[in-house]
């Protein structure tokens, strides 16, 4: 996973898996050492499920993203302040 200036990811892995002993397990492929990761867990009971419409959605918004068509942060911090 590279950065472009500004902070903007480049490419992101989603990856699944469980913690074992206090670390995480990964499911399929392993990430390479010294992969930066951040994890985010369940709570609880939540689940989080999608159907194929929203997944398309994730996996457009993606593409985009691996094509540089982003907006900045600030903007998106200043929309949401907005209410847009």
């Amino acid at each position: 996973m590279g950065r472009a200036s500004g902070g903007n990811i480049l490419a992101v892995r989603i990856s699944n898996g469980r913690v074992v002993s206090g670390q995480v397990v990964l499911e399929g492929e392993p990430l390479p050492d010294g992969a930066l990761v951040t994890i985010l867990s369940r709570e609880g009971d939540e689940t989080f499920e999608l159907d194929a419409a929203a997944e398309e959605e994730i996996i457009a918004s993606l593409a985009e993203a691996d094509r540089g068509e982003l907006i900045p942060a600030a903007e998106v911090l200043r929309r949401l302040r907005e209410g847009e």
